[in-house]
């Protein structure tokens, strides 16, 4: 957990939590939604910044919200503990 007087002194709290790899993010993913073809890019070269994309069969007829909410539950433990701090998500239907 990020110490808030790191804040009041006007410094920035590290996270010290190891990043996560796509490797990672691919085995949460497929943990949930085993037939998932799964592409992460890191976004910033930190590691915890990630454009995913993800084709399951799972996801039809559900909408993009509830495909959404599918794949934040997936990665919320790695988001909980902070991992990964923000992904930009494409679902589709193969």
């Amino acid at each position: 957990m990020r110490d808030i007087r790191e804040y009041a002194k006007g410094g920035r709290a590290q996270n010290t939590a190891p990043m996560i790899t796509p490797a990672e993010l691919e085995a949460l993913i497929r943990r949930s939604l085993p037939d998932a073809s799964v592409q992460a890019q890191d976004r910033t070269g930190t590691r915890d910044h990630y454009n995913i994309r993800v084709q399951s069969v799972a996801f039809s007829g559900k909408s993009l919200l509830d495909q959404h909410r599918m794949i934040y539950e997936a990665l919320s433990e790695a988001m909980k503990d902070g991992r990964l701090h923000a992904v930009e998500l494409k679902t589709e239907v193969p």
